[in-house]
């Protein structure tokens, strides 16, 4: 009788450890670094994007105030700085460096 009890005990005992095994993570190690470098490549991406266009807008914005003339009494739709080109065109430069041209009759006051 006690060993028919001993027995069912370590059945029980065998299956729990063997149903927690099964409940384990499938991945391997490989897998994870795999992933975790494609997330970190990712990041690094678009950090590098983030400088680049902040330094783009900087340079843009540097050589337009010295090629260009600044238009000191407008602004631009979102309160930008307004720059006139040698074409009396008018326009401002967004967060990616670029230039956007602008007619004169959207342009508002200064406060």
């Amino acid at each position: 009788m006690k060993k028919i009890i001993v027995t069912c005990l370590m059945v029980g005992c065998f299956s729990t450890f063997s149903g927690n095994v099964m409940a384990q993570d499938t991945t391997t190690a490989g897998q994870d670094i795999k992933n975790a470098a494609k997330k970190t490549g990712k990041a690094v991406a678009e950090g590098a994007e983030k400088v680049g266009e902040k330094t783009a807008e900087i340079a843009a914005k540097g050589k337009a105030a010295v090629v260009d003339q600044v238009y000191k009494g407008k602004r631009g739709p979102s309160g930008q700085t307004i720059y006139i080109n040698n074409q009396s065109k008018y326009y401002w430069i967004n967060k990616k460096g670029h230039k956007n041209f602008i007619a004169e009759a959207d342009l508002r006051e200064k406060p």
